[in-house]
């Protein structure tokens, strides 16, 4: 019995169709749980990673549908072009999780089943080993410095004289009229000293702006007084 189907772009067995489903969602969901032990941040989404092996499948499936014809693939094309998806990608990296599924796909959908596991793994691999050590990590904690003053006087050389002393680096960013006018916002980027806390600096900044609010933001938690 003879379970192949004939089209215009050639000919493919239900083997065919098996390997490149079972393969792609294998790798894909090996990718998806890469990306599930690599991530660091709070906006992890159960709903993304399934998505990831989704795409992955559906991709090998395109591209057992367009082979090598070159008009259904400009069809293809057309088709998908109205496709519109209104939620934004929360992290650079998810994007490459993406193009890695999609590419997984396109090598299982053109049967280059080889390419794809050794692409998979490899790629896996290299992101296994950069969560694990860390790589490219910039250890410089920068804070955002707000100290509202009232209008009436100048404080930026006060406030500057605090920052000398507990910083080393800042930058005024921006300068706001707030509470009608009555007081100013000055808020600032700088790189607190080494045996330096964040209320050092605003308990310094209070001694100058006759009382005002004062915040510290850093990159792992605010101090607000």
């Amino acid at each position: 019995m003879d379970f192949s189907f004939q089209d215009l772009s050639g000919t493919f067995s239900v083997a065919d169709i098996a390997i490149a489903m079972a393969l792609s969602f294998v790798l894909s969901a090996m990718i998806g749980w890469v990306y599930r032990a690599t991530h660091r941040n709070v906006s992890y989404s159960q709903s993304y990673v399934q998505t990831l092996v989704i795409l992955g499948m559906l991709i090998s499936l395109i591209m057992l549908v367009v082979g090598s014809n070159i008009a259904r693939a400009f069809a293809l094309v057309g088709a998908l072009s109205v496709v519109r998806f209104r939620n934004a990608i929360k992290e650079t990296r998810d994007v490459g999780f993406v193009f890695l599924v999609m590419g997984v796909g396109m090598a299982v959908g053109t049967r280059f089943y080889l390419l794809a596991v050794v692409a998979a793994v490899t790629i896996s691999l290299i992101i296994m080993i950069m969560h694990r050590f860390n790589w490219f990590q910039l250890n410089v904690r920068r804070q955002v410095v707000k100290v509202q003053v009232p209008s009436d006087e100048d404080f930026t050389q006060a406030i500057q004289d605090v920052l000398v002393r507990h910083t080393d680096e800042f930058e005024l960013v921006s300068m706001e009229s707030i509470r009608a006018g009555a007081l100013m916002e000055l808020m600032y980027t700088v790189k607190i000293k080494k045996g330096h806390e964040p209320a050092d600096v605003i308990a310094a900044l209070r001694e100058r702006n006759h009382g005002q609010s004062v915040t510290v933001l850093t990159g792992y938690d605010q101090t607000d007084l």
